[in-house]
């Protein structure tokens, strides 16, 4: 059974690195790193770095892939028992939740939420066990990039999902008009 998402605390801001703001309950979920991309633009165009092998976060590599979501849409929720996700957004923009489910985790129960987009560069890593997904808040098809510690097994994934919407997360992904 759901739980009922009304009266949910609000979100602050727990972390910040320039624009890019991570907001939570009281803190960032252990293990979610969080940082704007480094983008060095000349008269040619851009070159925007993503992930290097000498980051602090970085652990090994297991594949790239890209996703895209239509306008409106909500892609939520799952999590990973083996596999660490790297996400960047290349178009559009998204905003990302992130819940804390694990039993051992100091955060347990925490929520952080980001707003990523091609206009503020920046990854966000997501550790196994933490429940993710995103919602398409802009008026183009958004496309996000995923760099993973393990490749993708076809016969047994490693996904674990809930249902976007009725679910025990302390989270809802309406739009906040104002």
């Amino acid at each position: 059974m759901a739980m009922e998402k009304k009266n949910l605390p609000p979100l602050r801001v727990v972390f910040s690195d320039e624009a890019l703001l991570v907001r939570g309950f009281k803190a960032v979920i252990d293990g979610v790193r969080a940082k704007r991309a480094r983008v060095l633009p000349d008269e040619r165009g851009r070159l925007g770095e993503i992930i290097r092998a000498d980051d602090p976060w970085f652990e090994k590599f297991g594949q790239v892939y890209f996703t895209t979501t239509f306008p409106g849409i909500v892609k939520a929720w799952h999590y990973h028992r083996l596999q660490t996700d790297h996400f960047y957004t290349v178009r559009g923009t998204i905003k990302l939740a992130m819940y804390d489910a694990r039993e051992d985790s100091p955060t347990k129960g925490e929520v952080n939420e980001i707003y990523m987009s091609e206009h503020l560069p920046s990854l966000v890593r997501i550790p196994p066990g933490v429940y993710h997904g995103w919602m398409n808040v802009c008026d183009v098809e958004t496309i996000v990039v995923n760099m993973t510690t393990e490749c993708y097994n076809y016969t047994q994934p490693d996904e674990y999902r809930a249902h976007p919407h009725e679910n025990d997360i302390p989270y809802e992904w309406a739009r906040k008009d104002g």
